[in-house]
């Protein structure tokens, strides 16, 4: 068993689709309509375009929002993505506007930061030097 799609919720697809292309350097996967304004829109890594899909799903449902408000005011990301290079991904995004509400942290062989996906979520950039 592997994961094959797991998501994010975001308010704004479009808006979502931007960030995680053109700032985090995902790709586009599937963009299918749903009816109405949603879509079952997904992005991959480049480096695994077969691999783990991620879902932008839109944040309709009532229990969405007190979740994601949940999450990010005890600083909780919704998601974690690896990095080869934590420090450089973090002055890559962060030259890019992007906004850290966790800087760079060693934790013995584990280095992560957190950032704001602008779409209402915390994302976690990590490095396991362990893996």
């Amino acid at each position: 068993m592997k994961i094959y799609v797991t998501s994010v919720f975001v308010e704004d697809q479009e808006k979502a689709l931007r960030f995680y292309t053109d700032v985090l350097g995902f790709v586009k996967k599937h963009d299918v309509p749903l009816g109405g304004e949603a879509r079952w829109l997904t992005v991959v890594s480049p480096e695994a375009p077969e691999g783990t899909e991620l879902l932008l799903e839109p944040s309709g449902h009532p229990a969405v929002g007190p979740y994601k408000a949940a999450l990010v005011d005890d600083g909780i990301p919704a998601a974690s993505f690896a990095v080869d290079d934590v420090a450089a991904e973090f002055a890559r995004l962060r030259a890019l506007g992007v906004e850290f509400t966790q800087e760079p942290l060693e934790m013995g062989p584990v280095t992560t930061a957190v950032l704001d996906d602008t779409c209402g979520n915390l994302i976690q950039i990590v490095h396991n030097a362990g893996a």
